[in-house]
């Protein structure tokens, strides 16, 4: 007769299917009262480590599985957590997800991804479509402002990774730590006209424009900022005739995938970089370091911004309650920054 506390054989094993494994099953393998054995499955850190630990392995060992509904319907919470990011395909997002998950999978808590195509029309319809499904967002790099947030993150809590939301708790790069870096860099080797490629019309860059333009006036740099459509490889190369127009003689970019661009399109009309101008990214994608030239650019801490961000969300004591981590952000010299040669007249 078969032991009643098997849990269900993989489908295509052979093996009859019998039944899901429960926390009942669990408990009596590891001689623990159930409730025990539910709070360290499904509230991580309650229990005594040890316990924990084994706990854990019990129900690895009997193939249990956390059944969201079931866990919703005591608890009115479903275990769910959401990234809500502006571009799925942009990799500066990468490591920023994977901090996330390796938080939540820690916690036995399910994350879904949703993009919105930079949209925040999209963002809103998105957020308010998740929640009754979720536990919390975690909002990267949001289109929406600090009030439309605010108002959103009173049915379920929101935290903002990548960006600055005064009403939620963010966690956000050291930017004044960063594009002071980037200006003194730039001042050192001779540098006095700048540009920044920027979005126009996302806070998110006005509060780095806003910034850079303050650090430039106060180094007797001459800065001048030219818009671009998206952060793309394609928008930065589009720049190209604005920036040679300009006069300048380097650039600091709102982000690696915007240089990237302007990188191409310098070297596809000719220009031999950095001898035409500097250029600084944002973030340090895996693809700087192979770019050619090697791109200097700001190192963005993604992974501890995912990291800490969902350790924020999960924590019912934090996650309603406005506060801002800052991390550091750091240059990282290649070779598409050089020394000013001064140009003939």
């Amino acid at each position: 007769m078969d032991d009643p506390t098997t849990p269900d054989e993989a489908p295509g094993s052979g093996g009859t299917s019998a039944r899901r494994a429960t926390i009942y099953d669990i408990a009596q393998r590891v001689g623990l009262n159930p409730s025990t054995v539910s709070r360290a499955l499904n509230k991580p850190g309650r229990t005594n480590a040890a316990t924990e630990e084994r706990i854990r392995a019990a129900a690895a060992e009997l193939g249990y599985r956390v059944n969201p509904m079931a866990r919703a319907l005591p608890t009115g919470r479903s275990g769910t957590f959401a990234i809500v990011l502006p571009d799925i395909t942009n990799p500066v997002h990468f490591e920023l997800i994977r901090g996330a998950e390796q938080v939540a999978r820690a916690g036995g808590f399910t994350l879904i991804i949703s993009e919105t195509e930079g949209s925040a029309e999209i963002e809103r319809e998105t957020i308010e479509a998740l929640q009754s499904s979720v536990d919390g967002l975690l909002v990267v790099a949001s289109r929406l402002d600090d009030a439309a947030l605010a108002d959103l993150a009173r049915v379920k809590p929101i935290v903002a990774a990548n960006h600055s939301a005064p009403s939620l708790p963010s966690v956000i790069p050291d930017l004044a730590m960063g594009l002071t870096a980037a200006m003194d860099h730039l001042r050192d080797l001779g540098h006095r006209s700048v540009a920044y490629l920027g979005l126009s019309g996302l806070q998110i860059n006005r509060s780095r424009w806003e910034l850079t333009l303050d650090l430039a006036m106060s180094r007797d740099i001459s800065l001048v900022e030219i818009a671009v459509e998206a952060p793309t490889v394609e928008a930065g190369a589009d720049a190209l005739r604005r920036v040679r127009a300009s006069g300048v003689t380097a650039v600091l970019a709102y982000n690696d995938l915007v240089a990237h661009g302007l990188l191409r399109a310098a070297r596809g009309a000719g220009l031999t970089l950095p001898d035409a101008f500097s250029v600084i990214g944002f973030d340090d994608i895996f693809s700087a370091e192979l770019a050619v030239p090697s791109l200097t650019t700001l190192r963005s801490p993604l992974r501890e911004i995912g990291t800490n961000a969902m350790e924020t969300l999960i924590d019912p004591e934090r996650n309603r309650v406005p506060s801002k981590v800052v991390l550091p952000l750091d240059l990282v010299v290649r070779e598409s920054t050089a020394r000013l040669v001064e140009r003939p007249q």
